[in-house]
């Protein structure tokens, strides 16, 4: 892969490797919840591997990877198959090919041998989405791979968050978007009760899945569903005083999340349920200069003109047909983004405010 320059003579400072939405399982092709998009559940592992593939081969290696959530499909959930799908896909990050799988049953007989070829492992760092809710609980997910935080610590007990620094200058904060949601939490705990009750309150459907309509009052009241989330105001504070810190190292932070936050990066049904509170504190400060999220298979950019704050969508693996990709590799300057679309994800330049 030919590096990009953002102006002649420059070299990146470093780069990384960005997919969403793998949402693997060994079924047919299927249709998403509105029967409108079709779902290719196989196939898209191969198309996972043709990132890895490509990022392995790059003339600059990736110092990481971001995985945006919805690793492997909530069907696993009703099949029993949750821990398979899992384990099929990590190897698979892991640099282990599906021959490489100690795993007898059709999906290895049904792989072309272009996958057979096992890509170098690269660091991974992951977020939760709603589908890892669907297959896993909570507590199982901070004990498992997924949880990529150092050491496994993440910086709120029992919240997903983290950040790490790639290099002087440069912060990544990975956030938690369903710390508020009944997804992956015990039907008798608090946590579940409260999230249920606050969904209950914008959502008077009989199936929360359904999004509630638009209202003169709140044109984006669509966003209160099961399938998204929110944040508690622990982890919102949280992310205050990181950004507080950052304004005063003046470092460039980059946020990484499931769930949209900008209504005009994402579809009204796929934002987060509290995303103003969100932005309020991303706009109190001067260092974030990208968020970055999944969720929405269609993608989507905006470029807000008051903060200079880039808010980019990408674009679902599993909605991806197999003779196309969806991925990124972004190559970090010091004034800027370059993003390096593959597929369905365009090419993206962003300069930092």
């Amino acid at each position: 892969m030919e590096v990009p320059s953002s102006s002649p003579g420059q070299t990146p400072l470093f780069s990384f490797g960005v997919i969403a939405d793998v949402q693997f399982a060994d079924i047919n092709d299927g249709f998403n919840f509105t029967g409108t998009n079709r779902r290719y559940y196989r196939s898209s592992l191969k198309l996972l591997y043709n990132a890895l593939r490509t990022w392995s081969q790059s003339t600059v290696r990736p110092t990481f990877i971001l995985q945006l959530g919805d690793l492997i499909d909530g069907v696993n959930k009703r099949t029993g198959a949750s821990q398979r799908a899992l384990d099929t896909v990590l190897a698979a990050l892991r640099g282990r090919g599906p021959a490489q799988i100690s795993r007898p049953g059709p999906f290895a007989e049904k792989q072309p041998q272009s996958m057979m070829l096992p890509p170098p492992c690269f660091t991974v760092h992951h977020v939760w989405g709603n589908h890892e809710l669907y297959n896993f609980q909570r507590s199982e997910l901070l004990l498992s791979e997924l949880n990529s935080a150092p050491q496994g610590h993440t910086a709120i007990p029992g919240i997903y968050a983290y950040l790490f620094r790639p290099m002087v200058g440069f912060v990544f904060v990975v956030l938690d978007g369903y710390d508020v949601s009944p997804l992956g939490r015990e039907e008798h705990s608090e946590e579940y009760q409260s999230a249920l009750r606050l969904l209950r309150q914008s959502n008077s459907k009989q199936d929360l899945n359904s999004p509630p309509p638009g209202t003169i009052y709140d044109m984006f009241s669509p966003r209160f569903t099961m399938f998204n989330g929110g944040f508690s105001q622990d982890q919102l504070d949280w992310l205050d005083h990181v950004l507080c810190r950052a304004d005063q190292d003046q470092d460039k932070v980059t946020i990484i999340c499931h769930l949209p936050v900008h209504p005009l990066s994402t579809s009204r049904t796929c934002l987060a349920w509290n995303y103003e509170q969100l932005l309020a504190v991303i706009r109190a400060h001067t260092s974030v200069v990208c968020y970055m999220a999944g969720h929405d298979h269609d993608g989507g950019y905006c470029h807000d003109e008051e903060t200079g704050v880039h808010y980019v969508t990408f674009e679902g693996v599993i909605e991806t047909p197999p003779d196309s990709d969806a991925f990124s590799t972004v190559y970090v300057y010091r004034d800027r983004m370059v993003l390096e679309g593959r597929g369905r994800t365009p090419h993206r330049e962003m300069v930092f405010p």
